[in-house]
């Protein structure tokens, strides 16, 4: 008997999900809740500086940026990330978006949101009722402690891919690609995006011959 094919729905989050920027609203959070933070600033401030004249890759980037999480035990992150999605996280997400994914629930698609931002707080998009599986950048704890360090790669392009596929095989679960779904802000994303048979942009200020553009509130 031929297992049936799962149909996915995949989504980015930040600014395809989300109106901002996950980890500068977490960073804005966090600092109004330990406003002691701040130290770490001129650091988070360098790392986009140099991310922007190509001296650091997105990776170290955000391993500086987010340099501040070496100041948070576990136990206290996984209180403040509760506070985060329900205090700013679930306030910035496009209606939209929530919409057509309760679309594709009810159609029977899976899911998925890949997304290059930190595991640690996007697990708590699992408070949508809609969510599958949640795939992002992995941090490493050590001694109790995330320690601002990336677990594998950065979850960005290509990796997406590589980190969709790993998921499915460990979970034995074959997909149906050709009436797939990716929904994204960016072409950063373009590796997902030719692996199904439906990409879409999201709120794309350019023209693009080849992918449809939808404008999500």
């Amino acid at each position: 008997m031929t297992k049936e094919k799962v149909k996915l729905a995949i989504f980015d989050i930040d600014f395809t999900l989300t109106k901002r920027e996950t980890s500068i609203e977490f960073y804005r959070f966090m600092l109004k809740k330990k406003p002691g933070l701040i130290k770490y600033l001129p650091r988070s401030l360098k790392s986009g500086f140099l991310y922007i004249l190509k001296i650091y890759d997105a990776g170290k980037a955000k391993e500086n940026f987010l340099s501040f999480i070496e100041a948070i035990d576990h136990e206290e992150m996984k209180e403040a990330v509760k506070e985060f999605y329900s205090e700013r996280l679930s306030k910035i997400l496009y209606k939209d978006a929530m919409d057509i994914m309760k679309d594709f629930k009810d159609k029977g698609y899976k899911i998925y949101l890949i997304s290059a931002s930190a595991e640690f707080y996007l697990f708590e998009f699992y408070n949508i009722p809609y969510v599958d599986k949640i795939i992002g950048t992995r941090f490493a704890l050590k001694d109790g402690k995330y320690y601002g360090k990336i677990q594998g790669e950065n979850c960005k392009g290509e990796e997406k891919v590589n980190r969709l596929i790993e998921y499915l095989k460990e979970e034995d679960i074959e997909v149906d690609y050709e009436n797939s779904y990716m929904f994204s802000d960016s072409l950063s994303d373009l590796p997902l995006f030719k692996i199904v048979g439906n990409p879409r942009l999201i709120n794309y200020k350019k023209d693009h011959t080849e992918i449809q553009i939808l404008k999500w509130k």
